[in-house]
């Protein structure tokens, strides 16, 4: 599929919201979500999961009540978050607020952590993936979402106008120990098909910024890590929420090799992207999960097999939901789709 090359059927991977396999278990699932993951024959096995933080390990709490904590974590953030049900944290500070403090404080604390992944993990996980024939990847986070994590989204914004160099020395620095944790992984034999590099820079109608400030400054981040992952040999698969029409030119410029979620829900849908872009780019996901989470055999059925359809036109597409499924899709519906890409998602 990365090399848009024949193959039997479409591959398949997913991701599931906590509260979405207690209510399937609610529903009759029993075995949790390695019976999901059964079930929808999963293609992929992620090998680790790579996100630097300057203080890896702390978690300060500041206060709580019966439903929220307040904490100071690894990055320096502090944020309200839920005890017990998924949901965006709310954030209240940042303790790199200034060019001074990165410089002082935050950068030489994020050089001088060691690996923030487990070798031994990697290995055993390695192993027991190839005795699946899973398709291995490395995971982890890019220097523009470690920018946001460490200053918060309004400094991050407003230094890239006002103070460029902070922010590309930021992604640069993130940059350089993740490739920092890659090498130690790959040197001791751990060896991947790809490398899936996770990082949202866009909202629901448009990115985070200009596409010529993201050529200037975090671009060359971006290219660097493609350009790992082609030098050992491995694909590149790029994750980013939002609507990213305006800087595609510059992932294929960039050497990106598939592209994932593709948020239906901003504006993303390969039937229109794959005409235009599938003879570059893989595509990976894009099964709105607002039309799922409806509940509707035919509105279902509608959009897995038309997106199917124009995926598969291009022998280059994966599935997987939007982003990840969510509570409103319920058990039901979920063994429809993977029904539908048994039926419509083979191509002998």
């Amino acid at each position: 599929m990365m090399e848009h090359r024949d193959h039997d059927r479409v591959p398949r991977q997913d991701g599931y919201w906590p509260e979405t396999i207690a209510r399937w278990e609610g529903e009759g699932l029993r075995g949790g979500e390695q019976t999901v993951r059964t079930m929808l024959r999963r293609d992929f096995a992620g090998l680790c999961w790579s996100w630097p933080r300057p203080f890896p390990g702390r978690s300060e709490l500041l206060e709580e009540d019966e439903q929220t904590r307040v904490i100071i974590d690894g990055f320096g953030q502090k944020t309200r978050e839920w005890k017990s049900r998924s949901g965006t944290p709310e954030h209240l500070g940042w303790e790199c607020d200034s060019p001074r403090k990165w410089r002082e404080v935050f950068r030489p604390a994020l050089l001088g952590t060691g690996l923030h992944v487990s070798v031994e993990e990697s290995r055993k996980g390695f192993a027991e993936a190839r005795r699946r024939g899973a398709w291995c990847h490395f995971s982890g986070v890019e220097g523009f979402e470690a920018t946001r994590k460490m200053l918060g989204d309004e400094m991050s914004l407003m230094a890239m106008a006002e103070d460029p160099q902070w922010i590309r020395d930021v992604s640069a620095v993130h940059t350089d120990v993740l490739l920092r944790d890659f090498n130690a992984l790959w040197d001791a034999g751990v060896h991947p098909d790809g490398v899936w590099i996770y990082g949202d820079m866009a909202f629901n109608h448009a990115t985070v910024c200009s596409p010529a400030m993201y050529r200037d400054l975090i671009w060359p981040d971006h290219k660097r890590l493609a350009d790992w992952a082609h030098q050992h040999g491995c694909k590149f698969i790029y994750h980013t929420d939002g609507r990213i029409h305006a800087v595609l030119d510059l992932y294929v410029e960039a050497g990106f090799d598939c592209l994932q979620p593709l948020e239906a829900k901003a504006g993303m849908d390969v039937r229109e992207l794959c005409p235009a872009y599938g003879d570059r780019l893989a595509m990976f996901g894009n099964i709105d999960m607002t039309v799922a989470g409806t509940n509707d055999r035919e509105k279902v059925e509608h959009e897995v097999r038309s997106k199917l359809a124009a995926g598969m036109a291009t022998k280059a597409y994966a599935y997987h939901s939007d982003h990840s499924v969510p509570p409103t899709v319920s058990w039901e519906t979920y063994q429809w789709i993977v029904e539908l890409l048994d039926r419509y998602g083979n191509y002998a």
